[in-house]
């Protein structure tokens, strides 16, 4: 099966700062791949390339390539929005919009014109109970968002997310400011959507990337030191570095 992204040569810079180094890999469709290494190695900046967001920086530059199914996402003639709408987004904190869960939800297919007002509902339905929080909001969507718990606002996230019907789904450190119970929920969830999303995450849990993942890729200074099966990159790394790092003597 062809690889849903195809990542060729990449750099990118922070005006003189080179962040990514020549990284390439193949980025499996209807997997999780975890991105791990320490703080300030290039995991965040690579999620945020894979959608483009880091245009909205001044000063940034990108060259080498990225394909999303075969086609070019930094080529002259790409539409950034429809981009965005295929690799959807969701960040370390919940960041719920200051309205109703339902219009939370419903904010997307909105503004990109997905639906009619009669199926709106029936969206909004639908990614609630593909995020696995239905049940503990179907009686009160039109109460506001922030009323939720931790936990029940990043699901919420992901309900926001999936609404707009990606192809990809990125998750930068989902589960940082969550608690426990909650992060194994969160977890779960990520299992069960990667039959229909393909989902890359950046995590500083290594425990969470061996949990959840099927390919795990470990940065180090803007490099991608390794990348593989999760299970083989934690049982038998190649590198010596993976090694420490998983091991904890380095990083």
């Amino acid at each position: 099966m062809s690889p849903k992204i195809e990542i060729r040569g990449f750099n990118f810079f922070y005006r003189d700062f080179h962040a990514l180094i020549d990284l390439d890999l193949l980025i499996p469709r209807n997997q999780i791949t975890a991105l791990i290494g320490p703080s300030g190695c290039g995991k965040s900046t690579f999620l945020r390339c894979l959608n483009r967001m880091n245009d909205t920086i001044a000063g940034t530059r990108a060259d080498g390539r990225i394909l999303l199914d075969g086609d070019d996402i930094y080529a002259p003639d790409v539409d950034v929005t429809g981009l965005r709408q295929r690799v959807g987004m969701v960040f370390q904190r919940p960041n719920p919009f200051p309205q109703s869960i339902y219009d939370n939800v419903a904010f997307g297919p909105r503004v990109l014109g997905l639906a009619s007002a009669r199926s709106l509902d029936g969206i909004v339905e639908e990614s609630l109970r593909g995020a696995a929080v239905w049940d503990d909001v179907k009686h009160r969507l039109h109460d506001p968002a922030q009323a939720l718990n931790p936990g029940q606002q990043q699901r919420l996230c992901i309900a926001r997310a999936i609404a707009v019907k990606p192809e990809v789904i990125l998750m930068d450190e989902p589960c940082s400011a969550l608690d426990p119970v909650a992060t194994l929920r969160v977890e779960d969830l990520m299992q069960s959507l990667a039959s229909d999303y393909t989902i890359v995450i950046v995590t500083h849990n290594m425990q969470q990337a061996a949990r959840v993942s099927h390919q795990t890729g470990f940065f180090w200074l803007g490099r991608l030191v390794e990348f593989g099966p999760t299970g083989a990159l934690f049982r038998a790394p190649r590198d010596p570095l993976t090694e420490a790092y998983i091991t904890g003597r380095r990083g």
